[in-house]
């Protein structure tokens, strides 16, 4: 169940997503963490709980005006690390999704609806701590164990 939905206007992925990835992503209570880096390389992770995977394979989420912010204004690529839940075993469920910054929103229709979907599920404090809305387009998909490389 996706807390907040884009329209389908036109479908953006540029990959392609399996229905037990987006179900992984989606659900209530899995983890997740969001790792990015600034213009210099220097890395960062950070576990995010409103993140959500679109029909239309947008991948967008609320945050707040901390380091991931301003490292993904610097640096547009990021990867998504994603459990179903924990513990964390070599038969636990999951993927990483490789994506580009779309755009960044600090004002309009995307930052509203994360701010009232968090606000319905988590409280309005949360939602009033939103300071953007990021929209990505997924570039990649890979499982949790890739022994390929």
């Amino acid at each position: 169940m996706a807390i907040f939905t884009i329209s389908k206007k036109e479908v953006r992925s540029m990959v392609e997503i399996s229905e037990e990835y987006r179900g992984i992503i989606n659900k209530p209570g899995r983890i997740g963490t969001l790792s990015t880096a600034d213009a210099e390389g220097k890395p960062n992770v950070a576990y995010f709980g409103s993140p959500r995977l679109h029909d239309d394979g947008t991948f967008a989420m609320g945050l707040a005006g901390g380091r991931t912010l301003q490292n993904l204004k610097a640096n547009p690529n990021a990867v998504f690390f994603c459990v179903e839940e924990g513990p964390v075993s070599f038969t636990t469920r999951g993927c990483r999704l490789y994506l580009k910054v779309r755009e960044i929103q600090t004002e309009g229709p995307l930052l509203d609806l994360i701010k009232e979907m968090i606000a319905k599920h988590v409280n309005e404090a949360a939602a009033n701590m939103m300071q953007a809305a990021v929209a990505f387009d997924v570039t990649e998909v890979r499982p949790l164990l890739d022994m390929g490389g």
